[in-house]
């Protein structure tokens, strides 16, 4: 794995930089292209350009094919599927994986209904997936354990968290990224925890759909999709508990949120992230 680096962690154990690959992506650029939901789609937009990656969006059937082609990486997010634009995420899969580019799902309200299910597991199916990236419940439905969602929020799951991130990423050969109050990404045999985040992050409609945005932005220039997704959340946190210091209320966070992350730097994530490697 490359850039390694020792911090906060157990003797022993060893941690990529993770400031190395928000560099990376500052420098790159990349563009991240998304068939992502309506309700949160803006603030995708915007947290991958603060982040120093460019945002597309585009969802027509005509044009998904060609603008993954120009893409360095892919997110699909069922938050406002139909069956068309499930089709569409096909399409578009279909076209990252023959270029070679990282595919982020994003299985939101995965477990709530069966369109939701049924699409996610399709495109597991039909397409090789880097990452697939969801709450504990959302994990757990598309593991095949027992688990609650109300909506898209996890009500419940029936095991160890991270037995449960492991057994879907053995089922699917797909890294898993499990969010929650400690992170879990794994690729079945490796394992990083991330503990870095603040309760008001909850407060606020889209951190899960942003985080997805930003794991496939770092996924883009971080060929180890595994390293590269527990850095993005371990920014990602990280901009949350700064930002959470100064606010006042939901409004003023997710204002200083943005401001937080435009501003991380190699001091910030070297102290403050908090990234352990299971073994």
């Amino acid at each position: 794995m490359p850039f390694w680096c020792c911090f906060r962690v157990s003797p022993g154990y060893k941690v990529f930089d993770a400031y190395k690959i928000l560099a990376k992506v500052r420098d790159d650029k990349p563009l991240i292209h998304h068939l992502t939901n309506w309700v949160t789609i803006y603030d995708c937009a915007n947290i991958v350009r603060v982040f120093g990656a460019l945002p597309v969006m585009a969802h027509a059937a005509e044009e998904v094919e060609e603008m993954t082609g120009i893409a360095s990486a892919l997110v699909l997010n069922i938050g406002t599927l139909t069956p068309e634009l499930v089709d569409s995420m096909i399409m578009a899969g279909r076209a990252a994986n023959k270029k070679g580019i990282p595919v982020v799902l994003d299985a939101v309200g995965a477990g709530a209904t069966r369109l939701r299910t049924e699409s996610a597991l399709r495109i597991i199916r039909e397409i090789k997936v880097g990452v697939i990236k969801g709450n504990s419940a959302e994990i757990g439905v598309l593991a095949g354990v027992e688990a609650h969602v109300k909506g898209v929020e996890a009500m419940g799951l029936s095991g160890d968290p991270v037995e449960v991130a492991k057994k879907l990423a053995g089922k699917t050969k797909s890294i898993v990224a499990m969010t929650g109050k400690r992170d879990i990404v794994t690729d079945g045999k490796k394992t990083f925890l991330c503990d870095n985040g603040h309760a008001m992050m909850g407060s606020i409609v889209g951190t899960g759909c942003m985080a997805a945005s930003v794991i496939a932005s770092f996924c883009a220039v971080e060929k180890d999709y595994a390293a590269a997704a527990a850095a993005a959340l371990a920014c990602f946190g990280i901009a949350g508990e700064l930002a959470s210091k100064k606010a006042r209320g939901p409004g003023t966070f997710k204002e200083g949120f943005y401001d937080e992350v435009y501003n991380l730097d190699e001091e910030k994530l070297k102290s403050l992230a908090k990234i352990t490697e299971v073994k």
